[in-house]
């Protein structure tokens, strides 16, 4: 490479943002994934057998899909063909393939082809490229926000090792972030003490895990105090970031993880588990009916007759949602989330409706016994229809001895939890009083 070749190149690399430059060159500098990249894990070992085959890696973004991607291939010295599925079509991913069997078959040098934004790529294009998958021309590396076991082809997936990303903890950014502010080659070539302690903690909080949203924000905050050379404080690495964008996608993982965890915490009996599962939710955008519908729907399944008032909160809530909309219906839906969380839990209405329609899809239907028909209309007289019927308000306690189903089955099983507990004291001494019935 020439004098002005040289110049042509680091010209080039000074103008890529900091989170590009700095990224890592070798396995040893790649931080985080510890879970699969660690000493021992399956991806080090793949690497160190020289074994790489295709992968698939999935996580949010910034945490180092495309660096590890790069690594690789440089490790493995494979030729490194990157592919953006936003913007490239069927035509320039069969000239990434030819090239690469081209290449394959003039020299054996293997191919690394790196498609990010992989679940951007339709049914066809991911089918395009099985066979050379398949057939090792290439070692396919595909990167995506997106669940690959939904997003992706089954024969894709299947044919793939799948690597799911983890967000980096808060030392593994600040640790990122030191490092890049002390590198004199292609970090920022300051001294750590150019940002203080509580500006580091900062962006390596705010930034979720996301290196690169971190590392931006370090180069904005020490660039734009450049020339008065002031400390980096809080207040600065502040106005250094926007406002950070809630990774969650109303129709994928995020937001049925999300709506997982609020239920299965107001379940739990954890309001405040509750109360931040639904305001991740709401802050990211999430139509406020959703969480209305999931909190009457909890109140019922979840809590149920054990107080029957978390049913009467829970729907009060879901219509005041309507008629105020956000930002006001967070709090009337708080307090509603708080309130089923914290009410006695029970389930046994919910088990019970679907006791019944496992009985009424799987058994015999159950006829209508005869006194509990129909007996209004002209003729049911001659059918017997409603004879032996006895009216329960004539009996003692408003109760008679009587049979409602033709057969002894058992759906509700109250819990001793809350008002069910009392509800169960009645059944019992209802079934207690009940004669013998007929079984099947």
């Amino acid at each position: 490479m020439g004098l002005f070749d040289r110049q042509e190149a680091k010209n080039l690399e000074q103008a890529l943002p900091l989170a590009a430059r700095m990224r890592p060159r070798s396995i040893d500098e790649f931080t985080g994934q510890e879970h699969f990249l660690g000493p021992g894990k399956l991806l080090r070992r793949m690497l160190e057998a020289d074994r790489i085959s295709s992968a698939i890696f999935y996580g949010p973004p910034g945490t180092g899909k495309t660096s590890l991607a790069q690594v690789i291939a440089r490790q493995t010295q494979r030729e490194f063909s990157p592919l953006n599925a936003a913007s490239a079509g069927v035509k320039e991913l069969r000239a990434a393939l030819d090239e690469a069997r081209d290449r394959l078959a003039a020299n054996g040098l293997r191919t690394i082809l790196f498609v990010d934004e992989l679940h951007r790529f339709n049914r066809t294009q991911q089918e395009v490229m099985l066979p050379d998958v398949e057939a090792g021309v290439v070692a396919l590396i595909g990167a995506t926000t997106a669940n690959p076991f939904f997003s992706l082809v089954s024969p894709l997936v299947s044919r793939s090792q799948v690597f799911e990303f983890q967000a980096l903890s808060r030392a593994d950014v600040r640790r990122l972030l030191e490092r890049a502010l002390v590198d004199r080659e292609r970090g920022l070539g300051c001294d750590l003490s150019r940002v203080t302690p509580e500006a580091f903690e900062f962006l390596a909080e705010v930034s979720d895990g996301d290196a690169r949203r971190a590392l931006n924000a370090l180069e904005v905050a020490v660039l734009s105090t450049a020339e008065t050379g002031q400390t980096v404080d809080l207040a600065i690495a502040q106005d250094s970031i926007q406002k950070k964008a809630i990774q969650y996608d109303a129709t994928g993982d995020e937001h049925y993880d999300a709506a997982s965890a609020f239920i299965k915490s107001m379940r739990g009996s954890d309001p405040d588990a509750a109360v931040y599962w639904m305001a991740r939710m709401l802050e990211a955008g999430e139509d406020p009916r959703f969480v209305a519908r999931r909190l009457v729907i909890a109140a019922a399944e979840d809590v149920g007759n054990a107080d029957p008032m978390a049913l009467v909160v829970a729907n009060s809530a879901a219509q005041a949602t309507e008629m105020v909309g956000m930002p006001e219906c967070r709090i009337l839906l708080s307090q509603a989330v708080i309130y089923v969380a914290l009410a006695p839990k029970s389930n046994a209405s919910y088990k019970a409706i679907d006791a019944a329609l496992a009985d009424v899809r799987e058994r015999r239907v159950l006829p209508v016994p005869t006194h509990l028909r129909d007996a209004s209309y002209q003729g049911a007289k001659r059918l017997g229809h409603g004879q032996g019927y006895e009216y329960a308000h004539d009996g003692q306690d408003g109760w008679v001895d009587q049979d409602y189903l033709g057969v002894d089955r058992q759906y509700y099983q109250p819990v001793d939890r809350g008002f069910e507990a009392e509800l169960r004291k009645r059944l019992e001494e209802f079934r207690r009083r009940k004669s013998n019935r007929p079984t099947e």
